[in-house]
Order: C-alpha cells, then sequence, then structure tokens
C-alpha cells in the first residue's frame, strides 16, 4: 500500500502530469511519436526495395535457374544516385529498383566495394527525392535511432530504437574488419540490409548493414562519414583500391625471449601460413611459418592490423617487412599490387 501511494503522489489525480517533474506524460510520448512519424514521410519516399538476380551456376555442364534476393536502398542524390549494402548487390546479373510508389526501374551497379560492405547503383528516373546525409562524427550513445527498409519484402517498414553503442568493428564477408560501426536495437531483418539508418531531424546517420543472430537488439550499421567517402570514390572510379601482398596467416604470440633480446614492441605477429603463386609476398622471399612483425615502419601485431596498413598508396611502392624467421629477423623488400576481387 505504502509503494501504490507513493507512485500515486507523483502524479496529479486525473492528469497524466508527473507532479515531481513537471513533465506531462502524454506530451512526452506525443512528441516521440510525431519525431518517428515526421522522419518517417519525410525519409521513406527515398528508400527503395532492390530486387536482384543472380545467372545460375553451372553443375554438371548444366545451368542452373537463376536465383534472386532483395534487400533496401535510398536515394541520395537527386540524379538517382543509390547507396546499399555491397553483399546485396554484388555479382548481380540484373537490378530491379522498386519505389515507394511502386514505380519499377532497372539499375546499373555503379560499384561496389565488399570490405565496407557498401556498394552504389544508379537509376534514370524524373522527379525523385533524395535523403539528406548526416555525420556520424557526433553520434551519442542513447540517441533515438530509426531505421526504414523492405524486411521480408515487407515494403517501407519503420523501426525505431536507440544508439547503443558506437566504434564497433564488424567482419565484412571479404575477411576484413569494418571499423566504426554503429550498434543499434532498432529492429532489422533479411531485407533491411542497405537501408537507411536516421535520426530525428531525417538526416542518415547509417547504412544498415547485419544482425547476430538468434540476439535480439543487436543490430548495426555502417557509419555515414565512412559511406560518404566510399561513395564518392565508387561513383569516380567505381572501385576503392587496396593493396595486396598475397598470403594467407593467423594472429600468433611472439615468443618472449626473442621480443626482449631485439627489444621489440610486438607481444603478436602475423604467422604465414600459405602464399599465392606469382604474389608479392613470395617474390619477396618471405616463407611458410615466418612470422610477420612490421610493414612499412610500422609494428604489426595482427592480420587486422596488417589489413590497415595496406591501402591503396602502397602500391607499387617498395616497403619494408619484418619478419621473424626461426630465430632471426630479417627486413625485407616487397612491392604490394592491387588487390582484385573476383566475381
Amino acid at each position: 500500500m505504502e509503494f501504490l501511494s507513493t507512485i500515486s503522489s507523483d502524479y496529479e489525480v486525473g492528469n497524466n502530469r508527473n507532479s515531481k517533474t513537471g513533465f506531462d506524460e502524454e506530451e512526452i510520448f506525443d512528441a516521440y511519436s510525431r519525431t518517428i512519424v515526421g522522419v518517417s514521410e519525410k525519409v521513406s519516399p527515398s528508400v527503395v526495395k532492390i530486387d536482384v538476380e543472380h545467372s545460375g551456376k553451372v553443375v554438371r555442364g548444366r545451368r542452373m535457374p537463376n536465383q534472386g534476393g532483395s534487400g533496401s536502398g535510398f536515394i541520395f542524390t537527386p540524379d538517382g544516385f543509390i547507396l546499399t549494402n555491397s553483399h546485396v548487390v554484388h555479382s548481380a546479373a540484373r537490378l530491379n529498383v522498386v519505389m515507394q510508389n511502386g514505380n519499377h526501374f532497372q539499375a546499373d551497379l555503379i560499384g561496389d566495394d565488399p570490405d565496407t560492405d557498401l556498394a552504389v547503383i544508379r537509376i534514370n528516373a524524373p522527379n525523385l527525392i533524395s535523403t539528406r546525409l548526416g555525420t556520424s562524427a557526433r553520434l551519442k550513445v542513447g540517441q533515438l535511432a530509426i531505421a526504414i527498409g523492405n524486411p521480408y519484402g515487407f515494403q517501407s517498414t519503420v523501426t525505431a530504437g536507440v544508439i547503443s553503442a558506437l566504434g564497433r568493428s564488424l567482419r565484412a564477408n571479404s575477411g576484413r574488419l569494418i571499423d566504426d560501426v554503429i550498434q543499434t536495437d532498432a529492429a532489422l531483418n533479411p531485407g533491411n540490409s542497405g537501408g537507411p539508418l536516421v535520426n530525428s531531424a531525417g538526416e542518415v546517420i547509417g547504412v544498415n548493414t547485419a544482425t547476430i543472430l538468434p540476439a535480439q537488439g543487436l543490430c548495426f550499421a555502417i557509419a555515414i562519414d565512412t559511406a560518404k567517402f566510399i561513395a564518392g570514390r565508387l561513383i569516380r572510379d567505381g572501385r576503392i583500391r587496396r593493396s595486396y601482398i598475397g598470403l594467407a596467416g593467423q594472429n600468433v604470440p611472439v615468443l618472449r625471449p626473442l621480443a626482449r633480446f631485439y627489444n621489440l614492441p610486438n607481444e603478436n605477429g602475423v604467422l604465414v601460413i600459405s602464399m599465392d603463386e606469382d604474389s608479392p609476398a613470395r617474390r619477396a622471399g618471405l616463407r611458410e611459418g615466418d612470422t610477420i612483425i612490421g610493414f612499412a615502419g610500422e609494428k604489426v601485431e595482427g592480420i587486422d592490423e596488417l589489413h590497415r596498413l595496406l591501402t591503396d598508396d602502397q602500391v607499387g611502392i617498395k616497403q619494408k617487412i619484418t619478419v621473424i624467421r626461426k630465430t632471426e629477423k630479417l627486413e625485407l623488400e616487397i612491392v604490394p599490387r592491387e588487390r582484385e576481387f573476383v566475381n
């Protein structure tokens, strides 16, 4: 009874106003609803459904029927450029875009980048409404986040939540880490991939990309600052250039006696498991069993650090690569090549 009387004393009778805070609960919820409704009305006309057709594989000399899938995307320029996920459109034989009003347009793939799971496609259509791109640099945990997309083909589905965390890392299908990923509890499902994550002002702050199943409320979006950079490069060049040295490796600890003897800053390195034929690594004289501890003057303590150092600036540039071979520390010269994706 004492608990109930405490609750009732916090509110004025016949009123939703909290007597301690002075806030009207109905007004708060109405404002929340109005925000989501306003964002939905503003952004949804720019969100599209992307139907994808893949050529059937050839099995025992016989071509199998074409396979299809779908995802989401959003128009970010008035002349028809659309941002989406690479895994939605990669290696597609045909792309069809469905607008909110039901109009269909064939789309062209401008470029995609599996390492960041981003892609740009384009349609030729009149009177397009484009989204406004915000910035992810000033986001705060707890901020309102609204996801719009086409889960399981249900077009223009809106879900709302908050930004749960910032600065996450997510493994792309290519094996590389995507940095600066936004975690949200705004519900995402298959088909939401490529759709926008939006703030309360109706600005796109992320590109929805993944969920962790069977967990609930663990959803991820690629930060819009990353997406703007990648989209610009894809529109300009049709691809993202990265360097490649052609080896497979695994993270291993560096033996403490060796680290002390050579005064190494490393606790870990990358053990070379195998190398591609005629790869930069093999040409440089690396061997299976070597442990890479440095590249281009920077220490390397893991595969992800090595990936971050293999930028487009390194293509064709001779660099030093430092390895431990048995008990010997060696510096070799390596010339990275441009990395190419195979569909």
